[in-house]
C-alpha cells in the first residue's frame, strides 16, 4: 500500500508540475501576443510600419538589447514562440525591444505596461484555457 501511495503522490506531484509549466508558458506566450497588439486591433501598440512589432524578443539568458544601427527587423514571432515553449518555470524569461525608439513609444502609448499590469488575469486566463484542455 505505501508503494502505491507514494507512486500516487509522485505522479500527481508530476502532473502538477507539468500544469504550471503549461500555464506559465500559455500566460507568457499571451503577454507578449498582448505587448504587440495594434491599437486597431484593440491593443496599445502603434503600427505604421510594423518594425517595432518585430523587434520584440524573448531571451531566457539576458534582456535583448537595443540595436542602433539596425533599422529593419525580421518578423521574431516564430523566436518567440519557440523560446517560451522551452522555457523552464523557475528561470527568468525577458521579453525586450530591439528597435532603438521602442521606449520612445512606450512612454507614449504604454503597451509594456499596461499588458504587465494584466499579468494576473492573463494567468487566471491561461490556468483556465490549460484546466479545459486537460479536462
Amino acid at each position: 500500500m505505501a508503494g502505491s501511495f507514494s507512486a500516487t503522490v509522485s505522479a500527481w506531484a508530476q502532473k502538477s508540475e507539468q500544469r504550471m509549466t503549461a500555464v506559465a508558458r500559455e500566460s507568457a506566450q499571451t503577454l507578449a501576443s498582448e505587448i504587440r497588439k495594434p491599437v486597431g486591433e484593440g491593443g496599445r501598440m502603434p503600427v505604421i510600419t510594423g518594425n517595432l512589432r518585430r523587434s520584440l524578443l524573448a531571451s531566457t539568458t539576458a534582456m535583448p538589447t537595443i540595436q542602433r544601427d539596425q533599422r529593419e527587423f525580421p518578423d521574431n514571432e516564430e523566436q518567440i514562440t519557440l523560446e517560451i515553449a522551452g522555457w523552464e518555470m523557475g528561470t527568468p524569461l525577458y521579453l525586450g525591444f530591439q528597435a532603438a525608439y521602442s521606449r520612445v513609444r512606450e512612454y507614449d502609448y504604454g503597451f509594456v505596461a499596461m499588458s504587465a499590469q494584466r499579468w494576473q488575469q492573463i494567468v487566471d486566463e491561461s490556468a483556465r484555457i490549460i484546466q479545459s484542455r486537460v479536462g
